[in-house]
């Protein structure tokens, strides 16, 4: 059977592609689908280890199996549209205000912001000039989605705008914007903590170092 293999960050780099059909035995699992890309790719076996699999746009255990025409992403361990949507990822600048302008004009007590701007001194670098973001695009909005979602069920009321940018950002520009609003200022600040924490363990964006002293991937130090 054939499946077409999707690769990000790192992968894409090392190997100069960004996706491929790949022939496995039918009823092969992810793990057989890892090993067989392994042996093909001596490049990127030492990486594939640390990274997960998504079977059509969501996560999956390395002993799920494989179907035909099925497209695996294999997702780098990770560090969103108009601004006019609560959730969206973006090559446009992203601004704290126009995520609080998503949520629409509502009867609440608290608004809590949260801005992730990117530093000079990085995870790996001392002298960064730059970050280069990139995403599986269509699963990060679904993920990002997933994430509001969730938090506005586990503090009711609450409501959640995330805007992620992707490309090339330099020192001072920020690269997430997120906005919660709530009827008190307590449920307000732990549902925009709990935004951004989720979204750094679970969303599919990629961050590259560019520095003086050298580049990095966030998550390989490589």
């Amino acid at each position: 059977m054939r499946i077409e293999v999707l690769y990000f960050a790192i992968l894409r780099e090392r190997l100069k592609l960004d996706r491929e059909t790949v022939e496995l035995r039918d009823g092969a699992s992810v793990a057989e689908a890892r090993a067989a890309i392994g042996a093909r790719h001596p490049a990127i076996a030492p990486l594939l280890p640390r990274v997960q699999a998504a079977i059509n746009r969501s996560w999956v255990p390395d002993d799920h199996r494989v179907a035909e025409g099925d497209e695996l992403a294999l997702l780098p361990p990770v560090a969103g549209g108009s601004a006019g949507r609560a959730i969206c990822m973006t090559r446009a600048p992203v601004e704290v205000a126009a995520a609080v302008e998503a949520l629409g004009a509502r009867d609440d007590g608290a608004v809590v912001t949260f801005a992730g701007v990117v530093r000079r001194r990085g995870h790996h670098l001392e002298d960064v000039v730059r970050l280069e973001y990139e995403a599986y695009v269509e699963m990060a909005e679904s993920v990002l989605s997933d994430i509001a979602g969730e938090i506005e069920r586990e503090w009711p009321g609450a409501r959640v705008a995330i805007h992620h940018r992707v490309g090339s950002l330099s020192v001072g520009e920020t690269a997430v914007a997120i906005a919660v609003t709530a009827a008190h200022r307590a449920p307000a600040f732990e549902a925009c903590r709990a935004a951004i924490d989720r979204i750094k363990l679970r969303a599919p964006i990629w961050k590259k170092e560019i520095g003086e002293s050298g580049e990095a991937w966030v998550g390989f130090g490589a």
